[in-house]
């Protein structure tokens, strides 16, 4: 069975704090309670509103969000909150009662190019991963439950996840306006009835979860915490919003070369050893001078 753990998330709301769960906890749906009596069909609220300074909790895909009343600071009870949270999810504990709510909750995909003429983005209105996540064979894919019947499709090449969106990589043999409104259906329909995306324990298993990404960043040398802390602010969001994105691999001080993973429509994009060269390198050489000369990607 997966182990669930839990994260203490702060808001821009000093009274409201998220505790972010390492999987998927309602099927894609989201749910508000304001008081006991409205938490019937959910145990784990109820469960939380029998602390005093609970005053709202909301509920959606891998978060609780509980509002607190001004009778105590967050500081104070957030590790405990926390803790009885994680253990009940790990005691099997129900969050919301199936009979709570519609099989089925209104899913929308739409279709988006990208800068790669082989990938395109399908983003649906509500998140669907909790990390990122690439395979590139059928093989490749047994922890992802869609990306294994998306690679029944002879067309795909690669499938790629992000938050809210899913980039996927076409063989020649199809071309876009044959295929996109298949693939784009069937992914909503998949979304909507609430099947796994990746199995729970998949960020575990390719060391993806908060935890295990935090542990090996703070492992590395300063240079190297700086060039991810770069990428991470002025490159990433733009990737991503190309259906992609770039993995930080390693850095040699000697040679003062970077190494990068490109992956999503990234990988293979005509247009990415131009980024890399001209975007991401001259950035890295102006805001580290002296300490990196060379940007590449190992598989591109």
């Amino acid at each position: 069975m997966s182990t669930f753990n839990v994260s203490i998330q702060e808001t821009s709301n000093k009274s409201i704090v998220k505790f972010e769960v390492n999987q998927f906890i309602t099927k894609h749906k989201s749910f508000e309670f304001n008081n006991i009596d409205e938490a019937k069909a959910s145990p784990l609220v109820q469960q939380l509103f029998y602390l005093p300074f609970v005053k709202k909790v909301y509920i959606s895909g891998n978060f609780i969000a509980v509002e607190r009343y001004d009778i105590v600071e967050w500081t104070d009870v957030q590790d405990e909150v926390a803790e009885q949270i994680q253990a009940y999810l790990n005691d099997g504990g129900t969050v919301i009662e199936e009979s709570a709510a519609p099989k089925k909750t209104p899913v929308t995909v739409y279709a988006e190019s990208t800068p790669n003429p082989a990938v395109i983005k399908f983003v649906a209105n509500k998140k669907i991963v909790t990390a990122l996540f690439e395979f590139t064979s059928i093989d490749d894919a047994k922890l992802s439950p869609m990306a294994t019947e998306l690679f029944n499709f002879p067309f795909v090449k690669s499938v790629f996840f992000d938050e809210n969106y899913v980039s996927i990589t076409k063989y020649d043999i199809a071309e876009w306006e044959d295929i996109t409104i298949e693939l784009r259906e069937f992914i909503r329909s998949y979304i909507e009835n609430g099947k796994d995306i990746v199995l729970p324990e998949a960020s575990k298993v390719l060391k993806k979860s908060t935890k295990q990404l935090d542990n090996h960043y703070e492992s590395l040398d300063d240079t190297s915490k700086e060039i991810i802390n770069i990428l991470e602010e002025y490159v990433k969001p733009a990737v991503a919003s190309d259906g992609g994105n770039i993995q930080f691999i390693s850095y040699d001080a000697d040679t003062k070369n970077v190494s990068v993973l490109l992956q999503g429509a990234c990988s293979g994009c005509p247009s990415s050893t131009y980024t890399l060269k001209s975007g991401i390198e001259n950035m890295l050489k102006e805001m580290m001078k002296g300490r990196v000369e060379t940007v590449e990607a190992i598989n591109g």
